[in-house]
Parts: structure tokens; sequence; C-alpha cells
């Protein structure tokens, strides 16, 4: 019987209004108890913004985690303590389990995607994620900053957008953006067709000619499912998915 392949998840948190604090104090606290987890590779907690942008959603927050394989996932997510106080204090979470397609770049020195996944479709029916994160250098962050409105506003607007969420490790200049689409063709018509008015193209090539980053990683995940609920719905059950 082959051996069960790693997992990633990403979990959209949404606190309870009276939690605010509580939620800033755990960007602290957490990473430190993540080492005692079995089975976990790799995790961050993740801040958030309005809109993609600067200012931030103290309610909202992003784990992203790799394991050893499900059970592990399945352990933390049912019983771990940490965890459970997150339950608590949330009137919302949406789990995506995902399994990669491409990642190239690091994260901290390394790649956490960068693992052998069994039978990958190279192109996935049915809805995909993207991960794009950077650590954006200091002198570059107003160039950056000046930039993303405008893409945030395109992007959402775009066929086969589902959902997105624009997550940081550190305000300014750790920043990540996570995004679900209908198919992996609709976000490739998005990212290099020619059917927009190709801001998001004109920022991708930026970022090479101004060296907006000192690290950045990009990744393309296959979703296998996602379970609870974020805004009110789980957005890969929309009724135009139907």
């Amino acid at each position: 019987m082959p051996a069960a392949s790693p997992l990633t998840t990403l979990t959209v948190i949404t606190l309870r209004p009276d939690r605010r604090r509580w939620g800033l104090a755990q960007m602290g606290l957490l990473p430190r108890q993540f080492a005692q987890v079995p089975g976990l590779r790799f995790a961050k907690l993740l801040g958030s913004g309005f809109d993609f942008g600067l200012r931030p959603n103290l309610r909202r927050y992003g784990l992203m985690a790799v394991w050893d394989n499900e059970a592990a996932a399945d352990m933390f997510f049912a019983g771990n303590a940490s965890w459970q106080q997150f339950r608590q204090h949330s009137t919302e979470l949406w789990t995506a389990r995902l399994q990669p397609l491409q990642a190239h770049g690091l994260w901290d020195g390394s790649n956490p995607f960068d693992y052998a996944v069994p039978e990958a479709p190279t192109q996935p029916d049915g809805p995909v994620a993207v991960l794009t994160r950077a650590s954006i250098r200091p002198l570059r962050s107003w160039s950056f900053w000046k930039a993303v409105p405008p893409v945030s506003r395109a992007v959402v607007q775009a066929p086969g957008y589902v959902a997105g969420i624009g997550l940081g490790e550190l305000p300014f200049i750790r920043q990540a953006t996570f995004s679900v689409w209908e198919s992996a063709a609709q976000m490739r018509q998005y990212a290099y067709g020619h059917q927009h008015d190709g801001r998001h193209k004109d920022v991708v090539k930026r970022t090479r000619q101004e060296k907006w980053y000192s690290e950045e990683l990009f990744a393309r995940f296959r979703v296998l499912r996602a379970e609870g609920s974020w805004d009110g719905q789980n957005p890969l059950n929309r009724p135009e998915r139907a």
C-alpha cells in the first residue's frame, strides 16, 4: 500500500468582534506552539487586510500549513487545544485542502510545497487556488502598495474568480495573496490572457524590473475539497457552481 502523501491546508478564520486583541496576541504565541504539533511540517498564522490592501482586518486571519499526511491534519483540526480556542473565538472557519500543482520560489529560505504528489493532474478539472507570497524590499514598498489597489479591484471582476484574501506575516513588507478560481483555464486567462486591462501583467513585469522583492514564492494548487464558511457561505458551493 503506497504511503500517504503530504497535504497542504489554508484556513480562513473570522473572529468574533470582541476577540480582536486575542487574535493579535496569537500572532506571537501560536508559532512557538506549532513546533509541538505532530505531523506539522510548516505553518504560518497570517494577518489580513481589507480588499487585499493596507487597512488591517483584525477579525480575519489565515492559517497556512503543510502536513505529513491527511491524518495529521485531521488530528490537529479535531483535537488540538490551541486550535479549539480559535473555534471557540470565531464566528466562521473555512478550510481548503490543497494539492500542489506547481510551486517555485522560497518562503523563509525554503519551498514548503515542493513535495511529491502521486498522480497529480497537470490540467485538473474543478477549482484551483493560487498563492503568491513576497518579502518586499523596504525601499520599494511605496511602489508596491501604490500598484496593488487597481489590480485588486480588477481581479474580483475577472471571469472564474471565486474568492480571495490578502494575507501578511509582517505589516507592509511580508505579504501574500490567496485566491480561488473555478478552473485553471480561467485563472490563466486572467493572469496571461488579453481579455482584461493588463494591469496584472504590468505589475508582474515591474516586480522584475524594479526588484521589489527580496524573496518570493508562487504556488498553484488543486482544491481537493473545502469545508466551513467564509463570509456566510462556502465559496465553492455558490449557487452558480451547482
